[in-house]
């Protein structure tokens, strides 16, 4: 008896979790489309800003709790690192000496980032046994996943790009060739390059990841150290207004607003996917 009524109860909550998600989905989808799709600047470090209108406009400093709206490119500095989440609960972060733009094709809230130059991590959030289905692009590849955490570095201006999975499941194609598509189980990686297809593509090695894992640990540590949960970011000095391409904030090293002192310094995120 007590285990029909075990079982019943299981089964009706796997029912309201059902019928939960397929309610929510489409929620979701409209909550996203009205804000357009931004992402809030959860924590900031160094050198961080974004162009609101494409290649070659002005810089603007961006500063913590600011929202990234639909085909800005974010840039970060030598010292720079940012943690952005979007509306859903995916969260995406942006390291040093990179450049990416959120959400460039329009009306497409599928297409998270394509990623120009550097190196993303991403964590997609989803509803238990629903997909939320979203791709990162870069100059060579096309990274689509369901719910997943994984790591996306292009390394040079040809667009060579070293994509490795944390957890879940990632498909990958050749942006430029096309051919049979790789899918990626925890733990591996590729490297695609643009002349190259992805069937004689090979893996990254431990070395690469291990150095990839090493870097994020220390910029989780730096953030930390400096309690900079409320930075507001440098890369425009203090107005937040246009730079160019000049650093105004010198003399701060790139390193934003110190946190007050007496003030309780916000730790860092975890990382995602029970990052080392």
């Amino acid at each position: 008896m007590l285990q029909r009524f075990t079982l019943m109860r299981s089964v009706q909550t796997l029912l309201l979790a059902v019928t939960l998600a397929v309610f929510l989905a489409p929620l979701r989808a409209q909550e996203l489309k009205d804000i357009g799709g931004a992402a809030k600047a959860i924590t900031l470090v160094g050198d961080v800003s974004y162009l609101k209108d494409g290649p070659g406009s002005y810089k603007w400093a961006l500063r913590q709790g600011q929202t990234v709206q639909q085909k800005w490119i974010i840039k970060t500095g030598r010292d720079g690192y940012a943690l952005f989440q979007v509306c859903d609960g995916s969260t995406f972060e942006v390291f040093a000496e990179s450049e990416v733009t959120f959400r460039q094709d329009s009306g497409d809230w599928t297409h998270l980032l394509n990623v120009w130059i550097g190196h993303v991590k991403v964590m997609i959030q989803h509803l238990p046994g629903v997909a939320n289905p979203n791709n990162v692009t870069s100059p060579t590849a096309v990274i689509s996943v369901r719910g997943t955490v994984f790591e996306v570095i292009v390394e040079d201006l040809a667009g060579t790009t070293f994509v490795s999975l944390d957890e879940g499941l990632i498909q990958v194609h050749h942006r430029l060739l096309g051919g049979s598509d790789k899918f990626l189980n925890p733990g591996e990686s590729v490297r695609i390059f643009p002349n190259q297809p992805l069937a004689k593509a090979l893996g990254g090695g431990n070395i690469m990841l291990k150095a990839i894992k090493a870097a994020e640990q220390a910029i989780y540590e730096a953030v930390w150290q400096r309690g900079v949960g409320g930075n507001t970011g440098s890369a425009g000095g203090n107005s937040g207004g246009p730079q160019g391409d000049k650093d105004k904030n010198k003399g701060s090293g790139g390193g934003g607003v110190p946190v007050p002192p007496g003030a309780a310094p916000t730790p860092p995120p975890p990382p995602p996917g029970g990052g080392e």
